[in-house]
């Protein structure tokens, strides 16, 4: 615990000591022993008192909300990173998600979706695709639809036909992702896009309006998926948060069994051979 204050406080300091009055919009009267903005410089642009912020950074046992602990962000410039940090040392917890949603993927997950050897994308938590690989043509040509259709629970409850086909299978299958949908609706905070897209499913999905208001929830997106319509060919399928990216999963999609795999051999050289694959991804 008193490492962890002492962490807790030379990180405070050394935030404090990179900005300038200039940068957060004080008056630099050159007068600062020195460098960096005091402690009064944010207890005032922070919205607390001298003393309280004292404490925090002292690494003092006091009670601090999460409000306070993002106006102190907010303050202090703090990156991402920076944020999450500081959310662990204060509160022992992740920081709250923030309403603004991650559209675009690193250059080292990209390449890393480009190199497996079986379908994956990855989605934001309002499960929007934004980054695909080949193979993932066996469902659908991602790179075809517009960016506003590349939404995975509108593709399911929606616009493809074919899973309606298995009722049951059918059923099961909404059950499972708004199970999982709600925990992640849950954790982004007033977003609007959030909102439209339930509106949007609620107008249009009989399934959706039957079972949105179940309390089921799941916080693990894995299950098995059959598709007779693509040869009887099943997959299970698996998300994985990407370091760094806390609004993006990764979903990787497995041969289920001995046929299928075959199947996806046989449709991974193909697409190797094909012009598209030679040309290079869109994604």
């Amino acid at each position: 615990m008193e490492t962890q204050r002492r962490q807790l406080s030379d990180f405070l300091k050394g935030c404090r000591a990179r900005l300038s009055p200039a940068e957060v919009g004080l008056p630099d009267t050159g007068r600062r022993r020195t460098p960096g903005l005091r402690r009064e410089d944010i207890a005032a642009l922070g919205g607390v008192s001298v003393t309280w912020y004292t404490w925090l950074e002292q690494g003092r046992d006091i009670q601090v909300s999460a409000d306070v602990l993002e106006r102190i962000c907010a303050t202090l410039r703090m990156s991402p990173a920076e944020r999450e940090y500081l959310f662990a040392l204060v509160q022992h917890r992740p920081a709250p998600p923030v309403a603004t949603l991650i559209q675009e993927v690193s250059p080292s997950l990209a390449r890393m979706l480009k190199a497996t050897a079986v379908p994956a994308i990855v989605m934001t938590s309002r499960w929007d695709v934004i980054a695909w690989n080949d193979l993932t043509k066996i469902f659908r040509s991602y790179d075809e639809l517009p960016p506003e259709k590349r939404n995975l629970l509108r593709i399911l409850l929606i616009e493809d036909e074919t899973y309606q086909r298995d009722r049951a299978q059918y059923e099961a299958m909404a059950r499972r992702v708004l199970s999982k949908f709600r925990v992640d609706y849950s954790q982004t905070p007033e977003n609007p896009a959030f909102e439209e897209l339930i509106a949007e499913l609620a107008a249009r999905s009989p399934i959706f309006r039957r079972l949105w208001n179940s309390p089921e929830v799941m916080n693990r997106s894995e299950g098995v998926g059959h598709y007779p319509h693509l040869g009887g060919v099943s997959f299970e399928h698996s998300s994985y948060v990407p370091e760094g990216s806390p609004t993006l999963r990764l979903v990787i999609y497995v041969p289920y069994d001995e046929q299928s795999a075959e199947k996806i051999a046989a449709w991974r050289t193909s697409a190797a051979g094909s012009p598209a694959h030679k040309r290079g991804s869109t994604n």
